[in-house]
């Protein structure tokens, strides 16, 4: 055999393994990924099936001077409960609730859907594309019927870039891609006890 036809055979033979043992490019990816139903929905924290809520911390207008309290809490049916109190004192007004990194990507999705029981007050839903604490805020907001279960769907396209509640330009419009962690918040001067139970969470397609 000579070099050229042993080199080759060498080649092969190498590239024949690696394409057995090497990780694809999607790997890391495909690991992290949850199963996606028949409606095209990948489950992100589902409260009724383990999902941690002690993971979910509190960034309340205390870290501005302000006195209002939220928190995520284990409600009596065994889902979700964020709920609280917020007050307008000392230039106050807002509390939330943000939940831990996403261990896996949304990148190919659409947008959120929630199930969840509000008390007729309006809420926002809340993404970060970094872990910073004051970073980039993108919210989109809803309105919930008192008492009732709905079901409501955000498209990523609604979700407004924010900096310490002031609207960002269009630059920084959100890139399902980067998406970090989910967050809820109740904030435009809604004075008062609140209570939004939350189900699950999910991204649509």
């Amino acid at each position: 055999m000579n070099k050229t036809i042993r080199f080759w055979c060498i080649s092969v033979g190498i590239a024949m393994l690696w394409g057995c043992y090497a990780p694809t490019e999607n790997s890391a990816a495909d690991k992290n990924k949850a199963p996606v139903d028949g409606k095209g929905e990948m489950v992100l924290f589902d409260f009724n099936s383990g999902s941690d809520i002690s993971e979910w911390k509190s960034v309340n207008d205390t870290v501005m001077g302000g006195v209002s309290s939220g928190r995520m809490e284990k409600s009596e049916t065994g889902k979700a409960s964020f709920t609280g109190t917020v007050s307008l004192e000392n230039n106050g007004g807002f509390a939330s609730v943000r939940g831990p990194n996403l261990s896996r990507g949304v990148g190919e999705f659409e947008g959120l859907v929630v199930r969840l029981k509000g008390d007729g007050k309006k809420y926002k839903v809340g993404l970060r594309t970094d872990e910073l604490f004051d970073g980039v805020f993108h919210q989109a907001g809803f309105s919930t019927r008192k008492g009732e279960w709905q079901e409501v769907k955000i498209p990523f396209t609604e979700f407004v870039p924010t900096f310490r509640g002031r609207r960002l330009s269009d630059d920084q419009r959100l890139k399902p891609v980067k998406i970090r962690s989910v967050s809820f918040l109740i904030s435009d001067k809604q004075q008062g006890p609140f209570r939004l139970e939350i189900d699950w969470v999910k991204a649509y397609r």
